[in-house]
């Protein structure tokens, strides 16, 4: 008992004593300091002075330097105040020019000679035995060629055996080397018509040529390739320089928004407008082309769509084909924003000349995604017609289950053909270079 007593006597007195203690030290604490939120991310120290640390990034270009284009201003924007639906443009003469042909070969002439199953070094060396002109390969040139050289000037006789053998040659002066090599450099010399550039420009992506080096500036475009490349260059300005008629076509691409829970009553466009302004309707196996009088324009067709639905500009631009040619239309090329319709391409085809004993533009649009054909359509029409593309859903563009879109948002795609007539130049009066209008448009329809 004593021993218990004895135990517990100090420890009551410490408790008090503790408590008095902490008591005093309550009256004289002062605040603590306030510390700023530190963040710990994979054992660095992250606050509002760190400096921010990257992963290291492939030596690749930037993707708006990758986008960069001096062209797509052209392609992307239409003066729909001031649009030719006809214009005329004088006839230019395209010319290609091979680049880095060396110094000019030394003034010879050569007797007659034949040659038979020889590669082009092998049948030059013999054709240039006992001179001191060597001959280098710039790559393997395995091609064997065979035939007989007529008497006549040295330059001539090489480049026949150069383009037999599908190669192409330079000469150096300085060391007497003629150096031939399967790959070569040109600048073709373009029309001053932008449309034709742009034509042309759009024909050579399409033959899959990718590294052109356009000058806007002195109208010019510089390209390598081999002698398969210069062929199809080739035949595309031969193609080019022989039509009369080139056909362009200036677009807008909306999406549509109902304001309520119902679909855009497209019939409605017959008492806004009178049936006289629309013309034909074209069945698709989605959608619908409608070709219109100049009446239904961007401007029209807008003030119809304001009244029952929301209308969003996706995308606007021109693009040019030659007649009987087809080109395309990217719409996320030209998009505003990243939307879903920018996968969609528009593709055209058409001819303008005689139709059943009528001047038509028949042309065939064609709607694609990655994901194949959407819709196509044939459209016979006039010069002076608009096509207004409608009843194609939003959804056949959304690639998830759910969507917050309205079962009921569509694309409506206007475009309005234009004519570009090539003329001969010493035939054409002065004032006939300026735009088409008014009665001198109606006359030149009429014949």
């Amino acid at each position: 008992m004593n021993i218990i007593t004895r135990y517990f006597k100090p420890t009551i007195l410490g408790i008090i004593a503790v408590f008095a203690v902490s008591a005093c030290a309550s009256k004289n604490q002062t605040p603590e300091p306030m510390y700023d939120n530190i963040t710990v991310v994979d054992t660095l120290v992250i606050n509002e002075n760190s400096v921010p640390i990257f992963p290291k990034k492939a030596a690749l270009t930037t993707d708006t330097a990758r986008r960069f284009s001096i062209d797509l201003p052209k392609r992307c924007s239409v003066d729909w105040n001031n649009q030719n639906i006809v214009s005329i443009v004088p006839e230019e003469k395209i010319e290609i020019i091979r680049l880095e042909t060396g110094d000019p070969l030394p003034d010879l002439q050569v007797s007659d000679y034949e040659f038979k199953k020889l590669t082009v070094k092998q049948a030059l060396d013999k054709l240039l035995d006992g001179t001191d002109i060597s001959v280098v390969e710039d790559g393997e040139m395995i091609e064997r060629i065979t035939g007989t050289i007529t008497s006549g000037a040295l330059s001539d006789a090489v480049e026949l055996m150069a383009k037999m053998g599908h190669a192409y040659y330079s000469y150096d002066e300085a060391v007497g080397e003629i150096h031939l090599t399967h790959r070569g450099k040109w600048l073709i010399n373009m029309p001053k018509n932008e449309s034709i550039i742009m034509a042309l420009l759009d024909a050579m992506h399409g033959a899959n040529m990718r590294n052109l080096i356009v000058n806007w500036d002195d109208k010019t475009v510089v390209f390598e390739g081999n002698y398969q490349t210069e062929r199809e260059v080739a035949k595309i300005i031969s193609d080019i320089a022989s039509k009369k008629y080139m056909i362009g076509w200036d677009v807008d691409v909306y999406r549509v928004y109902p304001r309520t829970d119902n679909p855009i009553i497209w019939m409605n466009l017959l008492p806004a407008f009178g049936d006289k302004n629309i013309k034909m309707s074209i069945p698709g196996v989605v959608g619908r082309t409608l070709v219109t009088s100049s009446e239904i324009n961007t401007k029209t067709l807008q003030e119809f769509l304001s009244q029952q639905a929301n209308v969003v500009l996706i995308s606007q631009g021109q693009f040019v084909i030659p007649n009987g040619w087809q080109s395309r239309f990217d719409i996320g090329q030209c998009s505003k924003e990243e939307r879903l319709e920018t996968d969609l391409i528009i593709g055209a085809t058409a001819t303008y000349g005689d139709y059943a004993g009528r001047d038509k533009i028949d042309a065939k649009i064609v709607l694609r995604t990655s994901n194949g054909e959407l819709s196509s359509f044939d459209v016979p029409s006039s010069v002076g017609d608009n096509y207004v593309i409608v009843g194609i859903p939003t959804h056949s563009f959304v690639t998830t289950p759910e969507t917050l879109i309205s079962p009921f948002a569509e694309l409506v795609v206007f475009m309005s053909p234009r004519l570009i007539s090539i003329v001969d130049a010493a035939k054409i009066p002065n004032d006939a270079l300026t735009p088409l209008a008014g009665d001198a448009l109606r006359a030149f329809l009429s014949e």
